[in-house]
């Protein structure tokens, strides 16, 4: 079940910047718990917004691609103390490269959520909104490329489907007919990309792009509640970072395998994490709480 996520009402910047933190800290952090409370943040929210289904075909690809990375890293990765056998290599098999590729790979997969959360609430209007003045070429390029993959999947879902209907699927008859069977959807999928590219381009030469003087329409505002939040996040994370800064997060991976999670700095750490991670939530459960409340007062 898809919920409506209110924080996508925000203005641009705040969503902006929201993404830039949270994908920030878990993409260069490689402290456990941070990994940890990433993932299952990311976890929560994409599930949030795009129900349980969508979550699970997309975690179908992502726990093989954690399973490759927490196989191969102790292949290449032989630092570490505890050495739990040898390859035939004659290279040690370690504790501590598993657990590093576990944890790498982990992060890996919540870095990869977050990216899935930002495709569903930036917009491509949105990023030319933020960027169109400053970059306009580039920002442009790089909404249709970021929206250019998720419809090229969702046309190639309704191609194959049709196909299917007609007995004429990737998986049906011999290797040949199989073949033939990809080359087609191939070919369609070609088509139809540049039949695509080119009504965009006409779309955009009847909008006057890149004519001198061409004025462009805003429906975003900065709103009081959009300081609030920007606020809220921006000291938050100013705090985490102090808190980083100066070693307030112990762990260390080599030689040996060692943390102190939970000291009271650690703890205040992963809290205001926990916050930054769950604002968009917690603008919902407001907003709810806040609507139901008007509709008791109006009864």
């Amino acid at each position: 079940m898809e919920n409506i996520d209110n924080f996508a009402g925000y203005h641009p910047i705040v969503n902006l910047a929201y993404f830039v933190i949270v994908i920030a800290i878990a993409m260069f952090s490689m402290h456990p718990v941070i990994i940890c409370i990433s993932l299952i943040m990311s976890l929560v929210y994409l599930t949030y917004l795009t129900g349980i289904r969508q979550v699970i075909g997309r975690l179908k690809l992502l726990v093989t691609m954690t399973i490759m990375i927490i196989v191969i890293n102790p292949l290449f990765n032989h630092e570490g103390m505890t050495i739990l056998g040898y390859f035939k290599t004659g290279n040690p098999l370690t504790l501590e490269s598993i657990i590093y590729g576990i944890f790498m790979a982990l992060l890996m997969m919540s870095v990869i959520l977050w990216f899935a959360i930002y495709n569903v609430i930036m917009t491509s209007d949105k990023f030319i909104y933020i960027f169109g003045r400053i970059i306009p070429h580039l920002s442009l390029i790089i909404s249709m490329s970021l929206r250019y993959v998720p419809r090229f999947k969702e046309q190639f879902i309704r191609v194959r489907e049709a196909r299917r209907c007609m007995g004429r699927d990737i998986n049906q008859g011999n290797i040949f007919i199989i073949i033939r069977n990809m080359a087609a959807i191939l070919s369609i999928m070609i088509t139809w990309s540049l039949e695509n590219s080119i009504e965009t381009a006409d779309s955009m030469k009847s909008r006057g792009y890149g004519l001198p003087g061409r004025t462009a329409f805003s429906i975003y505002k900065f709103h009081k509640r959009d300081s609030i939040v920007l606020t809220t996040m921006s000291v938050c994370t100013m705090a985490f970072i102090w808190l980083v800064a100066n070693d307030k997060m112990y762990y260390r991976y080599y030689p040996v395998f060692e943390r102190n999670l939970a000291n009271i700095w650690s703890v205040m750490a992963y809290t205001l994490f926990v916050v930054i991670c769950s604002i968009p939530m917690l603008i919902d459960i407001c907003d709810s709480y806040r609507f139901k409340r008007t509709e008791l007062n109006v009864h």
